[in-house]
């Protein structure tokens, strides 16, 4: 479970609280009415990809015995067409270790079949929103 919390009343700070780990917070920055004072929405869900993307290249090469000492994952937003149904995410994966160019390529082939990357390009998410 998840739950978020405003911090202040009337500002767009919250607390947000993922199972026992500590707090994290989201805002928006300021030219949207918040403070900037930590990642907005959009944020977590850019890096939910990025995330999956490493442990699932980082699981897979253990799995297969690969020397995969580390990795750098970046992912780049354009949301200049969100409004028209186009979010557009790019992904740059940065390999640490002594892979052969066919290990790199299948590690990267890899990545895009991680869980939160089939979520958001081929389910359909169904969200209810009721009065607690």
């Amino acid at each position: 479970m998840i739950t978020l919390k405003t911090v202040q009343a009337g500002k767009l700070r919250h607390e947000i609280q993922v199972k026992d780990f500590a707090a994290l917070y989201s805002d928006m920055p300021e030219p949207q009415g918040g403070e900037g004072s930590a990642p907005e929405p959009h944020d977590y869900f850019d890096l939910s990809l990025g995330a999956c993307k490493a442990l699932t290249a980082i699981l897979y090469a253990r799995h297969k015995g690969m020397a995969l000492d580390g990795l750098t994952v970046t992912v780049h937003r354009d949301d200049s067409e969100e409004r028209q149904g186009l979010y557009r995410l790019a992904v740059t994966l940065e390999l640490q270790g002594q892979l052969t160019d066919a290990e790199k390529e299948r590690l990267v082939t890899i990545a895009d079949r991680c869980p939160i990357h089939k979520l958001m390009t081929s389910t359909e998410v169904r969200i209810e929103t009721a009065l607690g």
